[in-house]
């Protein structure tokens, strides 16, 4: 699958009191870094590669509504609305990294961006701090998993953050057009990804799209060799099935190869995903299953917003709608199978 070209950042017009309060400082004894790094509409901090914690303060004199965005277009921080006169306090942690988005792709901006959007943003305070205990979740996959540059396009793994608490980072490094063979074989990927791997980390992968030509026993070994790799470094590897395509049967349901990932050599990648977790005894979120079922569900027509069939006629491709959607499956399915804590999660 292509790299798509990134689309530059619409002027956000919003009015929003930053209000600046005295300095906290960080585990170093350095003073945090705050409002006074930020506009109406966007902070910048400048920071080394890393992973941070912010902390915000969110409301104003009228009724506010804020989201946060950062880095490459990620979903950090989701709509919270905040009555007229009150503040409220949220966290997350975010990893900033060079390159920034797609391992592959452009450098991106030095240091760690923010864009506040929502329906009425209200900054109110922010701090910044080296986060020296957060877990990280490593995810490896394609371009339906990846910080995807521009819209209308997002990678579940683009989304994943909103749904976590301060205390654990999301360290995105899905990358387009990538199979296990590629994955494995690129210095940019895989060889960068697990030195980064410590104790207690979860690497999710999620792996098969672009194993077009990819034999069963070639497929299968490079899972494998992915697996074992994450374990050598202390980590918890995760397999995850990938998510189907949308392409419907006259009955209306998703069961031929092309919805569910058979390549041209018969190779089911799914079944194959799920027997090495079985025999390899590895935690599976099966999202292919549960794709399956919600598009199924939605029918031929409700199942075209989680895709990008409107403005592309693109059946594999998420758009940020489906993107939330499928990586709040991911996020009941860490919770479910006692991945991550359920208090590091946000519900709803």
């Amino acid at each position: 699958m292509r790299r798509f070209t990134p689309a530059a950042l619409a002027a956000l017009t919003v009015t929003a009191a930053l209000t600046a309060v005295p300095a906290a400082h960080a585990h170093t004894g350095r003073p945090a870094l705050g409002v006074d790094h930020c506009t109406a509409t966007a902070c910048h901090f400048d920071v080394p590669p890393g992973t941070y914690d912010v902390t915000v303060r969110l409301g104003g004199e009228a009724a506010s509504s804020t989201a946060i965005r950062g880095e490459t277009r990620r979903s950090l921080l989701p709509e919270t609305a905040v009555p007229a006169g009150e503040r409220v306090t949220r966290g997350f942690t975010v990893n900033v990294r060079t390159p920034e988005g797609e391992p592959t792709g452009a450098a991106g901006t030095a240091g760690l961006d923010l864009v506040l959007g929502g329906s009425a943003p209200a900054l109110a305070d922010i701090r910044v701090t080296p986060s020296r205990h957060a877990r990280q979740i490593f995810l490896v996959g394609d371009s339906t998993v990846c910080d995807q540059p521009g819209d209308p396009y997002s990678g579940w793994g683009q989304q994943l953050p909103q749904y976590l608490r301060k205390g654990v980072s999301v360290a995105n490094y899905a990358d387009s057009g990538e199979s296990t063979v590629t994955y494995l074989g690129n210095p940019q990927l895989w060889a960068t990804v697990q030195p980064q791997i410590h104790r207690g980390d979860l690497v999710l992968i999620q792996l098969a799209h672009n194993d077009k030509t990819t034999d069963e026993a070639t497929y299968r070994a490079n899972l494998e060799t992915l697996v074992a790799g994450v374990r050598d470094k202390g980590g918890e590897p995760v397999l995850v099935t990938p998510i189907v395509r949308r392409w419907f049967n006259a009955d209306g349901t998703l069961n031929n190869g092309t919805a569910l990932l058979v390549n041209g050599l018969g190779v089911d990648h799914p079944a194959v995903v799920r027997s090495v977790a079985a025999a390899r005894d590895v935690p599976l979120i099966d999202l292919t299953a549960r794709t399956k079922e919600m598009v199924e569900s939605l029918g031929v027509e409700g199942s075209k917003a989680l895709y990008l069939y409107n403005e592309k006629r693109d059946n594999t491709h998420t758009s940020v709608h489906g993107a939330t959607v499928y990586a709040g499956l991911v996020r009941d399915a860490l919770v479910a199978q006692h991945l991550v804590p359920a208090g590091t999660v946000r519900v709803g």
